[in-house]
């Protein structure tokens, strides 16, 4: 057996959706699906986040919107949602998140960092725009808060 052919060790992450429509534009009055990089409610798993940047922007590894290939890039954590802990046994994931040197955290290290990026993409998706929504918007807040 070679060190290739041993599957690697399976590691806690979050795992999260991209929302499906997004604000974009001149005060956010455009809808746009997805983002560039990832299709809306494409599961995506976080690698890490910038601390000093207030975790506006979160390291994910996730399938592409055009090839469907694994890919890695950094993206504004208030288009992301439902953040959750997450045993991964992907080895293409794993693989990913060796390459990018993540520390394997614990699952208690997981669940925080859920519930932290959870509220904090929130506020975010309410607040970077300072304009209100258009009448009919559908964007992801517009669509999870009933009334």
């Amino acid at each position: 057996m070679t060190a290739e052919s041993v599957a690697p060790e399976p590691m806690w992450l979050v795992a999260a959706n991209v929302v499906r429509w997004r604000r974009y534009g001149p005060g956010g009055q455009e809808l746009r699906p997805g983002t560039k990089s990832y299709r809306g409610g494409a599961k995506v798993y976080v690698m890490g986040t910038y601390g000093g940047m207030a975790h506006a922007e979160v390291s994910t590894i996730g399938r592409g919107r055009g090839s469907a290939r694994w890919i890695s890039i950094d993206l504004g954590s208030r288009h992301l949602h439902t953040f959750r802990p997450e045993l991964v046994y992907s080895p293409a994931v794993l693989r990913r998140a060796e390459a990018g040197s993540v520390a394997s955290p614990t699952r208690e290290e997981a669940e925080k960092l859920a519930v932290l990026l959870k509220r904090l993409a929130a506020d975010y998706r309410d607040s970077h725009y300072r304009a209100p929504h258009s009448t009919a918007c559908f964007c992801h807040t517009c669509l999870v808060t009933p009334g």
